[in-house]
């Protein structure tokens, strides 16, 4: 059996306990609505599923920590389940289908397992370390093994860069600017979203500031196992560093190169 297929399954049964719990508050005419501390919404919704997300890991896997966006949690070793209960809340609480939850499994910091399942769209992205990636419609759809696409130059690349703001605000305008100018097509597309697209080779990369492990870590196994390459901004490994970059692997050093050689970069 492959090393993380129980926790796999767990993580699908996971996600499905959140779609439950979800489905029910988006567009709810009851729907609360509150800012936390650092300026961004949070829902009822976004609480409720990580508390269903929460209470079978309390039961099924008592000795693993949680990391939560709503309910908190550290970096730790070992195993540690990272939860963002619904990525693209700003969506969700304006009634727009781009959200979902994302589940993930890290060991000593490293994503292994990754769910992302967004109901409103339809459709649900999974991977585990040495198992793939695959997508299926829900509720009950076959399942489509992911691969990242072809394109080996930036110049031939569709590109995904979310809020144009927050590189501003980082001080990387320019760099962003350099390589939508370098790329063949551009579009803003926001949060979990562009990077299952890029698992799924229709576009060739996805990157982002102002984000946080419970907004990537989910994401990382799933485009590595389609084939992909996911680091942060500046080329470090993993879903830490507060930024992210995932291509299909043959771009990858070009747009490290194109955003590295342009004044602003070290803004960060």
């Amino acid at each position: 059996m492959p090393e993380y297929a129980d926790d796999l399954a767990l993580a699908l049964r996971l996600a499905d306990a959140a779609d439950a719990v979800s489905v029910t508050r988006f567009r709810a005419a009851d729907l609360r609505i509150d800012t936390k501390p650092d300026r961004t919404p949070v829902t009822d919704g976004d609480r409720a599923v990580e508390r269903a997300i929460r209470e079978i890991l309390g039961a099924e896997r008592p000795d693993d920590a949680i990391l939560g966006e709503e309910y908190g949690g550290e970096r730790t070793a070992g195993r540690q389940w990272i939860i963002d209960p619904i990525d693209g809340t700003t969506n969700f609480l304006r009634g727009q289908s781009v959200w979902g939850s994302l589940i993930a499994l890290a060991v000593d910091g490293v994503p292994v397992v990754g769910v992302a399942s967004a109901p409103a769209l339809g459709r649900r992205w999974w991977g585990a370390t040495g198992e793939g990636a695959w997508a299926a419609a829900l509720p009950s759809g076959a399942h489509e093994r992911l691969q990242v696409s072809g394109v080996r130059r930036v110049e031939d690349a569709f590109i995904s860069f979310n809020a144009l703001k927050f590189w501003d605000e980082a001080g990387w305008l320019e760099p962003l600017l350099a390589l939508v100018r370098a790329s063949w097509r551009d579009r803003a597309l926001g949060d979990f979203w562009a990077y299952m697209l890029v698992a799924e080779g229709q576009l060739d990369m996805a990157g982002e500031h102002d984000v946080r492990v419970y907004d990537l870590a989910a994401l990382v196994p799933i485009v590595q196992e389609a084939g992909g390459r996911f680091t942060s901004l500046t080329g470090g490994d993993g879903p830490w560093d507060g930024t992210a970059l995932a291509t299909n692997g043959l771009v990858h050093d070009e747009v490290l190169a194109i955003l590295g050689s342009h004044p602003g970069t070290s803004a960060r």
